[in-house]
């Protein structure tokens, strides 16, 4: 057992669990979206939260580790990530397999309490998570892939509430996928001479350091267009509007961090600043709906 519960932290670490952190918030404000949409009336609620989150981490948990398995090569080859745990050796592929598969034990299992679409469309949300691991080794649009993984996050939240589809809440996925692909493109610039000598995809690579940035740059624009639009698709108050504005102020803030020729700050911009984005646009948001059910 205490082996046992060595390689799990181990494992935890290696998928950076605490970065679930990232799309949660968005996940949550996807259902509180589908709660004040609905009047209010969702029966068996926290249960329903719960299991989203449950849902959440599983899928997210199990992309990663399957992430890390088959990069493991590429990983051991990358000065940068040669000391992940499995290139150097501090966990075992069987293990890390064996997480993956009950992670996405896990998940489905969460996706059936969530209802029979849910469920049904578990398996087609798995691929998709799993064929991101493939995307960089034939194209560049790799980052819009991660960031559309993220981003089906509140519309599967949404689908868990009510049980069907808005195309509302796309806008939220659309939002969630250029703010991922942002920030990605820039944690792709350090890996700039090494992605051009193994002949992998990535923005960098493709428009460099430079012309990368200000692609980083128009995909966060895109962001706060998105989530624009979603204010006013569903009526939200000052509150929303507000948060949008803490985030343009945050993501301006990231881009002053790195610079072409100063990628120094680049774990600060992307790690610690979308940290903050993310849990203070929930915050905003759920006020803003949480005060809108009390006035009613």
């Amino acid at each position: 057992m205490p082996s046992f519960l060595r390689r799990l932290r181990l494992t935890l670490d290696m998928i950076k669990f605490e970065h679930s952190i990232f799309a949660l918030p968005f996940a949550l404000t996807g259902a509180l979206l589908a709660w004040r949409d609905s009047g209010f009336n969702i029966p068996g609620l926290w249960p329903r939260f719960i299991w989203i989150v449950v849902a959440m981490v599983a899928a997210r948990s199990a992309a990663m580790a399957f992430n890390r398995i088959l990069d493991v090569r590429i990983d051991a080859r990358n000065r940068r990530t040669a000391m992940r745990h499995l290139p150097a050796g501090l966990l075992s592929l069987r293990f890390a397999w064996g997480f993956t598969f009950a992670s996405c034990l896990v998940f489905l299992v969460a996706a059936r309490q969530l209802g029979p679409l849910c469920l049904a469309l578990a398996p087609v949300a798995l691929t998709v998570l799993f064929l991101y691991s493939f995307a960089k080794r034939f194209t560049m649009l790799s980052h819009l892939i991660l960031g559309f993984c993220l981003g089906i996050a509140p519309a599967a939240a949404w689908i868990a509430m009510r049980g069907n589809l808005d195309w509302r809440i796309l806008l939220l996925t659309a939002a969630v996928m250029f703010w991922t692909a942002g920030f990605d493109v820039i944690y792709a610039c350090q890996d700039y001479e090494f992605d051009s000598d193994e002949g992998l995809f990535s923005i960098p690579r493709r428009f460099g350091i430079a012309g990368a940035l200000r692609i980083s740059r128009a995909l966060h624009a895109c962001m706060i267009l998105c989530l624009l639009s979603l204010v006013l698709s569903f009526h939200l108050s000052g509150l929303s509007f507000a948060g949008v504005a803490v985030v343009v102020v945050l993501l301006v803030y990231e881009h002053g961090l790195v610079k072409p020729d100063d990628l120094t700050r680049i774990n600060a911009a992307f790690f610690t600043v979308n940290g903050y984005v993310s849990l203070l646009f929930f915050a905003f948001w759920a006020a803003d709906i949480l005060l809108h059910r009390r006035y009613l």
